[in-house]
């Protein structure tokens, strides 16, 4: 039986949907030239035509397949993990002989300050006896094992790699929401079409797209859609991480430490770039999208009242209430669980300085008159609704106060998003290596991890609706200003 890999599938489906572009393109060319000609389509153009639909629909079956198949492999594989894992080498003893990331942290430091290497760190696999000899148990792995010579280190094991890299994402309320796209090993970016639309109104849903009403035999009108591409170029997200002599010794506290705050920080940034990165070198945060819609606020710099954020609300492009972290996330794809929790992808992301705030959100009165209306509360605090756990809610959605959200009384203190609306790009595992020469007179082990990423928006600005409204987006925050 050949060994299960989800790597290989998600392959295989950014090969199928790069393959369905073209034909789109191709149909999409025949009905431009014919539309310019104002002339029937030919038979060689309908045999064309009618050959690349043919191909696309079973195209898309594949896709539909591989898409089964990544949900099922991701099912069996969170099984084995939460199992102990199948039948695994070396007497229970991880893929490449270790048995946890301390212990092949430990070796990796030992080889990088001139001592002995240990032959799993070159990919064999076995472990050592009582007298310290090694004993060989067959087989290797050439998998991310090779030594790096310039930086006097190894590569670490795709195992621990990953586990870093599942870590990171688990602490963060931001990217389990975003939109995740694998890269491929062979490509640093990653290119999409989607609909350049900007208005709902009539010749411009859905890029162009119109429907008619005919009487019976009348001529078909035909309507043009546009697309537009997002590429994505992975940037390079670095940390480096020392251990002491001391800390070297303890594998358990070495493990601990470096699995405590190597993928926090990892999930810090990349969080922060989702925000406020400015797409130099790094993620284009919505702050800076043009889609963000910062809104004037109804009070004085310090207080956020319920007709602030009732016009949020009414200003956020609403289908964003329907979508969930299990329709957007790999999150709950991993877990084995495609249909996973009703949890929103959209929430209200807040400074923890506007909290107070909260408290006091009320409907506001409406009417005059000497009845004093009930005073409707908007805010509910952590733990009314428990499907949000330990955070509060706010008109149906939960309320995450972040690091990333700008002061009180600034633009970004309180943002409502809709996070499924931002792509993710990234490579997958954190790559790691390690040198004793960076810190070799401070007697301390260096090492070092990457994380390639990219993020933006699927929106290039906000959405004009039908009836010639105000703009709706998926990000919605209050302005700064005197006026707050």
């Amino acid at each position: 039986m050949s060994k299960l890999s989800i790597d290989a599938l998600r392959q295989r489906k950014i090969e199928i949907e790069s393959q369905l572009e073209p034909l789109v393109a191709a149909n999409q060319a025949i009905l431009d030239k014919q539309a310019a000609e104002k002339r029937d389509i030919t038979a060689d153009e309908e045999s064309t035509f009618n050959k690349n639909m043919q191909t696309l629909v079973a195209k898309r079956k594949d896709l539909d397949r591989v898409n089964a198949m990544i949900t099922e492999t991701a099912a069996l594989l969170e099984t084995e993990r939460n199992a102990g894992g199948k039948a695994v080498e070396n007497n229970g003893r991880g893929k490449n002989g270790f048995s946890c990331l301390g212990e092949m942290l430990q070796a990796v430091g030992k080889a990088g300050r001139g001592g002995r290497t240990d032959p799993r760190l070159a990919g064999m696999f076995g472990e050592f006896d009582a007298q310290g000899r090694f004993q060989a148990s067959g087989g290797s792995d050439g998998a991310l094992n090779e030594a790096v010579p310039s930086e006097g280190g190894f590569l670490v094991n795709a195992d621990y790699s990953d586990k870093i890299y599942q870590r990171s994402y688990l602490t963060g309320e931001i990217t389990r929401r975003c939109q995740r796209q694998p890269v491929s090993n062979a490509s640093n970016r990653l290119v999409l079409r989607v609909v350049d639309e900007d208005s709902r109104a009539d010749g411009s849903r859905m890029g162009g797209v119109l429907s008619y009403w005919q009487n019976e035999a009348d001529t078909f009108l035909s309507s043009r859609p546009k697309f537009r591409r997002i590429e994505l170029v992975l940037n390079k997200l670095t940390a480096l991480v020392y251990a002491t002599d001391e800390l070297l010794d303890d594998v358990a506290a070495l493990e601990a430490w470096i699995m405590q705050n190597l993928p926090t920080e990892i999930n810090f940034r990349t969080e922060d770039a989702v925000f406020q990165g400015t797409g130099a070198g790094q993620p284009a945060g919505i702050f800076n999208s043009a889609a963000f819609q910062a809104l004037s606020p109804g009070s004085t710099a310090s207080v956020i009242t319920g007709t602030d954020v009732i016009a949020m609300l009414a200003q956020f492009w609403y289908p964003g209430m329907r979508n969930t972290i299990a329709a957007y996330s790999s999150e709950n794809l991993t877990a084995g669980n495609p249909a996973g929790p009703r949890i929103p992808a959209a929430a209200w992301f807040v400074s923890q300085s506007t909290i107070p705030q909260l408290f006091n959100l009320q409907q506001p009165m409406q009417g005059s008159g000497s009845a004093v209306p009930a005073v409707v509360l908007l805010y509910h605090a952590p733990g009314d609704n428990p499907l949000y756990g330990p955070y509060g809610e706010l008109m149906g959605l939960p309320v995450i106060p972040t690091e990333h959200n700008a002061a009180l009384g600034t633009k970004g203190d309180i943002v409502l998003a809709d996070l499924s609306q931002v792509l993710l790009a990234d490579k997958g595992a954190v790559q790691a290596a390690a040198s004793m020469h960076v810190r070799f007179l401070y007697d301390e082990m260096a090492f070092r991890f990457t994380y390639r990423v990219d993020a933006q928006t699927t929106w290039k600005k906000a959405l004009t609706p039908k009836d010639g409204g105000p703009a709706l987006s998926p990000f919605i925050g209050l302005a700064s200003g005197a006026s707050r």
